[in-house]
């Protein structure tokens, strides 16, 4: 190997670890807002709330604000921004209602996309980071539970969502381009409106939550077991890719053959932030007694 090969393959080396070093991650801890690096080292709040998501080059972090309302029953929830290297946040304007949450960005991070409670229903959200060219998109269908848990397909015209009974691939206007139908693609489990949908990043196919139906004890547990599937999106068929003994939750895509999501083990009472391999496998703890996992992209 002569002197300008190495000079090549340490470049590469180093710019490869460069890249790596300046992903992060966000997630939630105790209803805190943090950013860390990307094996969970060098954490950092950024602000109070929930629903944290990075931003694509991991200079903002989305989120909800979370308190009572004052004049009505209920949450009051706003859609935030916080810049990561000052620790500043500021609530996003002209967005009509206040009681949003679970803001998602775009691939390009110039908008966001969350859930919006308005005309006494739930909607879909999409607004401009600045405040800017807020829309409703409303479900045709007119669901009390429609289009919950937006995720951007990686060319960013259209989202993916569910309603409890369908997932749903729609353009920014709403119309629906494909619908799954959840009875046909999902065996033994359901969804609820918590529940996440992860984009790969070849966009093929969704990681998501799913409630198993199966008999499963756990003791101090109230509820059905959590497990995450994966949604093939040419082929039309999800499989577990989690084991029957597992309770994992709110899967994010790391990279084409890892995601991170939650884990909580038996006799444990909150659940911590793991990275894994697509098969469920080679699981590493990052981050202890917190959840829902963000990070920016490669």
């Amino acid at each position: 190997m002569n002197h300008l090969t190495i000079a090549i393959v340490a470049c590469v080396t180093f710019c490869a670890l460069v890249s790596a070093a300046q992903r992060k991650m966000a997630y939630d801890h105790n209803g805190k807002i943090f950013v860390a690096d990307i094996d969970g080292t060098h954490s950092k709040k950024v602000a109070e709330g929930d629903w944290p998501e990075i931003s694509p080059d991991g200079t903002r972090v989305a989120f909800n604000t979370a308190g009572d309302a004052k004049n009505r029953p209920g949450p009051e929830r706003h859609i935030a921004i916080a810049d990561v290297a000052s620790g500043k946040f500021a609530v996003v304007p002209n967005i009509p209602s206040d009681n949003c949450f679970g803001p998602v960005w775009s691939p390009d991070g110039k908008q966001l996309a969350f859930s919006i409670m308005t005309e006494h229903a739930w909607h879909l959200g999409l607004v401009n980071a600045d405040g800017s060219a807020f829309r409703l998109i409303k479900n045709p269908e007119l669901k009390p539970e429609a289009f919950g848990a937006p995720e951007w397909a990686r060319d960013g015209q259209s989202i993916f969502c569910h309603d409890l009974d369908n997932i749903y691939q729609i353009d920014l206007d709403g119309n629906v381009l494909k619908k799954w139908e959840l009875s046909k693609i999902l065996t033994d489990a359901s969804m609820n409106s918590g529940d996440r949908l992860s984009i790969s990043p070849d966009g093929k196919a969704l990681l998501m939550d799913v409630d198993t139906g199966s008999e499963h004890e756990r003791k101090d547990w109230d509820g059905p077991q959590p497990a995450i599937e994966k949604l093939d999106l040419t082929a039309d068929k999800a499989v577990r890719v989690t084991g029957k003994d597992d309770y994992l939750w709110e899967p994010f895509w790391l990279n084409t053959n890892e995601f991170l999501c939650i884990m909580q083990k038996e006799n444990e009472k909150e659940p911590s932030i793991y990275r894994m391999s697509r098969d469920g496998k080679n699981r590493k703890l990052l981050v202890k007694h917190a959840r829902t996992p963000t990070a920016s992209t490669p």
